[in-house]
């Protein structure tokens, strides 16, 4: 089944929930999905497919551009193998697996910048 048939029902989270925005790729792009998000007060962030007829002018791509650093935030973790296949057995465990993998993340994002600082430093 494909996903873009279910984004009804992950709108339907839960009574408590929300959402004021919902982000997806081109492929949700469809008028249903887009009415179904307005019918319940949330913004369709969703691209236009190249092929679309009525496609508008206007589109929000600094907010699309969030989304797309969450997924490369979650396609960096799942590098772990451990964070993938969520091999811990307690909840507080997988934390705190994930917590380290974000460190280390950030650890070499700091390095590479600090690399890349130093060579262009020395090369003037």
């Amino acid at each position: 089944m494909s996903e873009c048939t279910q984004l009804v029902t992950s709108l339907d989270i839960g009574p408590d929930i929300r959402p004021r925005a919902a982000m997806t790729d081109k492929g949700y792009d469809s008028k249903a999905n887009r009415a179904a998000c307005r019918k319940r007060g949330i913004v369709p962030v969703i691209p236009h497919r190249s092929n679309a007829k009525d496609r508008p002018k206007f589109f929000p791509k600094t907010l699309y551009k969030g989304r797309a650093r969450i997924e490369q935030a979650m396609g960096k973790l799942k590098r772990f193998k451990r964070v993938a296949f969520r091999c811990e057995k307690t909840v507080e465990s997988y934390a705190a697996l994930v917590a380290f993998a974000c460190s280390m993340i950030l650890v070499k994002s700091v390095h590479t910048a600090y690399a890349v600082e130093a060579l262009t430093q020395t090369g003037s």
